[in-house]
């Protein structure tokens, strides 16, 4: 019962016209799916409209595994009706009955549109009376597509890249533009070393499935040119798809200027007080600010040797201080020692070399104001701009 057999003929009973092979219309009209494979299967990746109702936990689908290597295909059909039968069957049915009455317009899957959706959905039809149709193909071919989909969004729009130094306010300028794709907001990570969200990032497939259906529906809608924000390889743990890091290496480049003063704050409200209000939503109060600060000082350790060994405990004392002062009084004012210090003695050195290393690709630069105005007016860029002098 395990999608391993390639020439697996359909189950008996099955209807091939129930076979779904659009995959654009299941991603554009976020058609819900029942994943029928084990959970360790969707836990590596799945689609955002995917519920895990697997026909086979993941020790069934082990046992099943392991007969197919020594016994072989027949063996382990055998072995799998004789694991999944009784109660168990019966609970599994319901789960997918349900599923379909709440959602008569879905379908289900497993890893290749093989054997496991084509049991599932002949149990579902003669036990429960429901039709539900299968995705031809299933998981492998769905992925696959998105794969073809970001690779041809990636060669075929157009894009400008956000620039600017640690605080500039590149993700509040990005929300005010309507065809900007938020990298940090689909990995659930601000970028930074002090990045991580109380919520816990997605897996790497599930991050690339998300942006690639991201710009499907924004190309559905007309759209081919689109504002993304400066990110390194990694945002977090997601890495960036190869095509997008490597297209980010040459597309051009706005840089947004700010203030010091605003850097601070804005940095004071997006990694203190909003990140313990996340925190402590998640966790509450008390064990909530255990956390945050635990993660500001495990983000501080983290570039500990970047920083040197004095100066990473100075700033860890100052850090400290302010986490002790916050928890007493409330009060974050003591942060901005922390904050200041460490802008203007990392990122702001690594931010001034890496914007000479792109200099050629700046086409403008500008206040928040200055680069909505100036992408207003000037966006999409044609492929053959010439840099622009610099404000």
């Amino acid at each position: 019962m395990q999608d391993v057999v390639p020439q697996v003929a359909p189950y008996a009973g099955q209807a091939m016209a129930h076979d779904i092979t659009d995959y654009q219309s299941l991603f554009l009209q976020d058609v819900p799916l029942i994943d029928v494979r084990a959970p360790v299967e969707f836990s590596k990746g799945a689609f955002p409209h995917a519920t895990n109702l697997p026909l086979m936990n993941d020790a069934e689908r082990e046992k099943v595994g392991t007969c197919y290597k020594l016994h072989g295909n027949g063996a382990a059909i055998e072995l799998g009706h004789h694991l999944v039968q009784g109660q168990t069957k019966t609970e599994r049915i319901a789960a997918w009955a349900h599923f379909a009455r709440q959602h008569p317009g879905g379908a289900l899957y497993c890893f290749r549109g093989g054997l496991r959706s084509a049991i599932s959905q002949e149990w579902l039809r003669v036990e429960a009376g429901i039709e539900l149709p299968r995705v031809a193909g299933g998981y492998k071919a769905m992925r696959t597509f998105l794969l073809d989909t970001l690779d041809a969004a990636i060669r075929e729009c157009q894009y400008v890249v956000i620039g600017g130094m640690t605080g500039c306010g590149k993700t509040e300028l990005l929300r005010e533009i309507p065809d900007a794709i938020d990298l940090e907001a689909h990995a659930n990570h601000r970028g930074s070393s002090f990045g991580k969200r109380p919520t816990a990032q997605p897996s790497q497939i599930d991050f690339e499935n998300a942006l690639a259906i991201d710009l499907l529906k924004r190309r559905a809608r007309g759209s081919d040119a689109f504002v993304l924000e400066d990110e390194s390889r990694l945002i977090g743990a997601c890495c960036l798809p190869v095509p997008l890091r490597q297209g980010m290496q040459r597309f051009p480049l706005v840089w947004l200027k700010d203030t010091a003063q605003n850097r601070v704050e804005r940095i004071l409200q997006d990694y203190v007080v909003d990140l313990v209000a996340e925190y402590e939503s998640v966790h509450g109060s008390d064990t909530g600010f255990e956390l945050f600060a635990n993660r500001l000082r495990e983000s501080l350790k983290n570039i500990s040797k970047r920083l040197g060994g004095a100066r990473y405990a100075q700033l860890a004392k100052t850090m400290d201080e302010a986490l002790h002062e916050q928890l007493r009084s409330g009060n974050v004012d003591s942060h901005r020692a922390w904050i200041t210090a460490l802008l203007a003695e990392y990122y702001d050195p690594m931010y001034h070399s890496q914007r000479e290393a792109k200099a050629d690709r700046i086409v403008f630069e500008g206040s928040h104001d200055e680069v909505l105005d100036y992408l207003s007016e000037h966006w999409p860029l044609a492929s053959s701009r010439t840099p622009v002098t610099a404000l």
